[in-house]
């Protein structure tokens, strides 16, 4: 387990292969309730090549000095990413 939010990854590796490939994160908060946004791909075994890019949220909890995955929210595709940044920006600029 991850004792800093910079150790926390969506890597994962199975065979010898990167299933999940990490390809860049931004950590939105830190302390006992982390949050971070991660961009990554998974890899298309029948296709033998890593399919679009990917993104996910995670809150991590840290307890006796480790960071445990408490929940997360998966964005499937460019699209949806997009609708979600048009949503919050309106909610923004609203303010």
């Amino acid at each position: 387990m991850a004792s800093t939010p910079d150790e926390l990854t969506v890597n994962y590796m199975e065979d010898g292969i990167d299933i999940v490939k990490e390809l860049d994160k931004v950590i939105l908060s830190k302390g006992a309730w982390t949050t971070i946004i991660f961009r990554y791909q998974d890899w298309n075994r029948a296709k033998e090549t890593y399919g679009p890019d990917k993104y996910t949220i995670r809150r991590y909890q840290k307890r006796s000095g480790e960071y445990l995955p408490k929940s997360k929210f998966n964005i499937s595709s460019k699209d949806q990413a997009k609708a979600i940044i048009e949503a919050l920006q309106g909610w923004v600029e609203e303010d």
